[in-house]
């Protein structure tokens, strides 16, 4: 197997993955009401219209990962939604620090932003963007 196919194996993995929490999480915080979020999360309360862009956010993102490429149509749209999970995780991080939250979000806002970032460079190599 040579060293394009490999990226591209590892890819589609992570692509997967991402796209999985983020259609888990996002749809939970698109549909779920409010009331019950706030028994997992203590900020959908205080920010019950931010949570529910932040889902649909997240929701789209997960399509963008997968759609693109796997339909062959606009494929340099998994790399922009990559990106895209890049910049949500990098406000999530901030947001989450503000609140005094990062011992609880930290180290699962890393592990997105780190696949988000490998898939974005990966994507962006093959595909010229």
């Amino acid at each position: 197997m040579d060293f394009l196919t490999s990226l591209n194996f590892w890819l589609w993995t992570a692509q997967v993955v991402l796209a999985l929490l983020y259609l888990m999480a996002g749809g939970m915080k698109a549909i779920r009401p409010i009331a019950d979020l706030t028994k997992m999360m203590a900020w959908p309360a205080e920010y019950p219209r931010l949570t529910r862009f932040v889902g649909w956010a997240e929701v789209l993102g997960a399509i963008g990962l997968i759609l693109p490429m796997l339909t062959g149509i606009l494929p340099w749209l998994t790399t922009l939604a990559a990106v895209a999970l890049v910049l949500v995780q990098i406000l999530a991080i901030g947001f989450h620090a503000r609140r005094g939250e990062t011992a609880k979000s930290l180290p699962m806002n890393l592990v997105l932003l780190a696949l988000a970032v490998f898939i974005a460079w990966g994507r962006w190599g093959l595909f010229g963007g």
